[in-house]
């Protein structure tokens, strides 16, 4: 990358949005993730290097806030409008709690990586030192 890359200002919510979407925060085309929540070392597209990435813990507060703050007034909904037993509202919502929490985690990991490069933090910035946080 070019210094004068390096200084040109970055636009967060692109970045994000690319990011959600499994893309490299970058140019937009290459594959951010090349597992379920593993980060390319580099975009295989543009080279961007990628694992400066420190999400660790954020994706999954994240996604248990989402999910939690999504499920408690839907599951008060329901239980109003249609009074089912106890063990349907059991075991529906712990499905659409699991696979709601299986969707969003790759998507909000893919958006914080996204944020990390916009801010240039964690060695996406311009003269970042190796080991620094």
């Amino acid at each position: 990358m070019t210094a004068q890359n390096d200084t040109l200002e970055r636009q967060t919510g692109a970045a994000m949005r690319r990011g959600f979407v499994g893309k490299c925060p970058s140019c937009g085309e290459g594959r951010l993730l090349h597992s379920y929540l593993k980060v390319n070392d580099a975009c295989p597209d543009c080279g961007e290097e990628l694992h400066h990435q420190r999400a660790d813990d954020g994706p999954a507060y994240l996604t248990i806030l989402l999910v939690s703050h999504l499920g408690a007034p839907l599951l008060l909904w329901v239980y109003m409008a249609f009074r089912p037993s106890p063990m349907t509202m059991l075991i529906g919502f712990s499905l659409g709690a699991i696979i709601l929490s299986l969707l969003l985690l790759p998507r909000i990991k893919g958006a914080m990586v996204g944020l990390q490069w916009a801010r240039r933090m964690h060695g996406f910035g311009i003269n970042a030192e190796p080991g620094s946080a």
